[in-house]
Parts: C-alpha cells; structure tokens; sequence
C-alpha cells in the first residue's frame, strides 16, 4: 500500500473545515439565544409598560369617580361663606 504524500494537506483541510463548523454552529446558536433573550425581555418591558398604563388609568377613573361622587353628595346649603371678623388685641 502506497502512502499519499498530500495526505497531511487534506487532513488539514478536513480538519479546518470542522472547526469551520464547529465555530458557526456556536456562532448560530449564540444569535439564537441572544434572539430567545432580546424577545423575552422586550416581552417582559412590554407587558411592565401595558400594567403601568392600566394602573394609571384605573387610578384616574377612581379619582374621577370619587370627585364626582363627592360633588353628588355635597349640598349647595354647605357651601355657603362665613362672615368673619378680625380681633383685635
């Protein structure tokens, strides 16, 4: 059996073109978590964002509610000014 004499250049290039592959699968892996990991946090300030908005909201219309309700129960007799005088000393 004869021994090729380009044999150690294409273990070269068979062993290059593994750890090609090898370095782009982490590569692709990498960007998908790192994608998994942006949506997830994009996710996670969105949803903060959407239950800051409903809360405000809520306390609005609860203020809203109790000033109107307290404008309802108020009489117009209670509203009336008092005459005050000053003292003097």
């Amino acid at each position: 059996m004869l021994l090729n004499p380009f044999y150690p250049l294409t273990f070269l290039k068979i062993s290059s073109l593994k750890a090609t592959i090898v370095f782009l699968s982490i590569l692709l892996i990498k960007s998908n978590l790192l994608r998994l990991k942006g949506g997830l946090i994009g996710g996670l300030f969105a949803l903060i964002l959407i239950s800051g908005i409903l809360a405000s909201s809520t306390i609005a219309l609860g203020s809203l509610f109790y000033a109107y309700r307290l404008k309802k129960e108020s009489n117009p007799d209670d509203n009336q000014m008092q005459d005050l005088e000053t003292v003097n000393v």
